[in-house]
C-alpha cells in the first residue's frame, strides 16, 4: 500500500519529539555525518598499490656509437652507455696493440656519439709510428686529417709551429674531434687569415 507525499507530511508534522529523543537523533546524525567524512577521507589518502614482485621495469639506457681506429686489437663500431670516457671504447676495442701511442689521447675525455677514435699504430722497432715533417711534407697525397694528425703533421701546414700544434692537439683532446674544418679557428692564435693558408690541406 503506497502512501501519498501530502498524507506522508502531514503524519511527519503530527509526531512529536521528547527532549531526550530529539538529542538522540542529533547524536546519531552528528555520527553518520562523521563517518562519511571519514571513509571519503580515508579513500582519498590511500596509497596506490605497489606492483606485484616480479614484474620486470624496463628502462631505456641512453648510449653512444663511436669508431675506434687504428692500433687496437679489434678494430670496429661499438656502442657503450652515455658518458662513457675513451679508456672505455679502447678496452671495448680489445685494448691497444703493444708499442701503440696514446700520448696524443686525453683517455678520461667522455666520449661523442658518432665520433671515431683513432689509435696511432707502433712501427717495427716498437715505438709508435710518427711521420717527420720532411717525410710528410715528400710523401703528402692528400689532405690531413685534422682528428688523426700528430702534432709533427701538423707542424708541416704553412703557419703552424710547434706552439700552434700543440694548442689544436690540446683543443682536439679536451672537446672531442673536430665536426668540420671551420672548427679549428676556435684554436686560440689561428685567425682567419692563417686559418686561409692550409684550409684546403685539411679534412675532418
Amino acid at each position: 500500500m503506497q502512501i501519498s507525499t501530502e498524507k506522508f507530511r502531514t503524519w511527519w508534522s503530527n509526531i512529536t519529539f521528547s527532549v531526550s529523543q530529539k538529542r538522540s537523533l542529533l547524536s546519531i546524525s552528528a555520527l553518520v555525518i562523521a563517518l562519511s567524512i571519514f571513509l571519503v577521507m580515508r579513500g582519498a589518502t590511500e596509497e596506490i598499490p605497489l606492483a606485484p614482485e616480479g614484474l620486470a621495469v624496463t628502462e631505456a639506457v641512453a648510449q653512444v656509437t663511436v669508431d675506434v681506429a687504428g692500433a687496437v686489437k679489434v678494430p670496429g663500431v661499438y656502442t657503450l652507455p652515455a658518458n662513457s670516457r675513451v679508456m672505455d671504447a679502447i678496452k671495448a676495442a680489445g685494448d691497444k696493440l703493444k708499442g701503440a701511442d696514446l700520448s696524443d689521447i686525453n683517455l678520461a675525455r667522455v666520449i661523442k656519439d658518432g665520433e671515431q677514435i683513432y689509435i696511432y699504430p707502433p712501427n717495427k722497432s716498437g715505438g709508435a709510428m710518427r711521420i717527420s715533417p720532411q717525410r710528410a711534407k715528400a710523401k703528402a697525397t692528400g689532405p690531413i686529417s685534422l682528428n688523426r694528425a700528430s702534432a709533427k703533421e701538423l707542424e708541416t701546414l704553412d703557419g703552424i709551429g710547434p706552439v700552434l700544434a700543440a694548442r689544436i692537439i690540446a683543443y682536439r683532446n679536451q672537446n672531442g674531434p673536430f665536426l668540420s674544418v671551420d672548427d679549428l679557428i676556435k684554436v686560440s692564435g689561428i685567425g682567419t687569415v692563417k686559418f686561409a693558408q692550409f684550409k684546403e690541406k685539411l679534412r675532418v
